[in-house]
């Protein structure tokens, strides 16, 4: 089974492309996903490539900037391409099939609301939502 799901922050903003033929769009990134455990007193974060493909690509390349927080899920996959100066290079990169907005740092976004570009509702932004007094439950 190959899944991947990520948390993390856009080191740079995403770049938008269409595919030569096709049109459909692509958009890359990559997102900096802290590790669990500080190296000495320091918190220390893998750089993974991200690529995203559709609508998906669209919406991340318009509203998500440098530092916004995602969640990604998808899977690993790797490839190999000749370069200009006849090197062989390797990459290794996550196909995203899932992009989640956790925060509204968007560039498109003037209002204090959450983004979603898979259509769930997220209720984090809402108003209508009463905070639960902790004091009541038994445990």
């Amino acid at each position: 089974m190959n899944k991947v799901v990520l948390i993390g922050r856009l080191t740079a903003n995403p770049g938008l492309k269409f595919a030569q033929g096709t049109g459909n769009a692509v958009c890359t990134f990559t997102i900096a996903v802290n590790r669990r455990f500080k190296k000495e007193g320091y918190p220390e974060a893998d750089f993974i490539p991200i690529v995203v493909f559709g609508k998906q690509a669209e919406a991340t390349a318009t509203y998500m900037i440098k530092g916004s927080q995602l969640s990604i899920s998808g899977n690993i996959q790797t490839r190999n391409y000749e370069a200009k100066d006849g090197t062989k290079k390797y990459v290794t990169e996550v196909v995203a099939d899932e992009v989640v907005f956790l925060d509204s740092k968007g560039k498109g976004e003037s209002s204090g609301q959450n983004s979603s570009n898979n259509g769930s509702n997220d209720f984090r932004g809402s108003s209508d939502i009463t905070p639960v007094d902790d004091g009541d439950i038994p445990f």
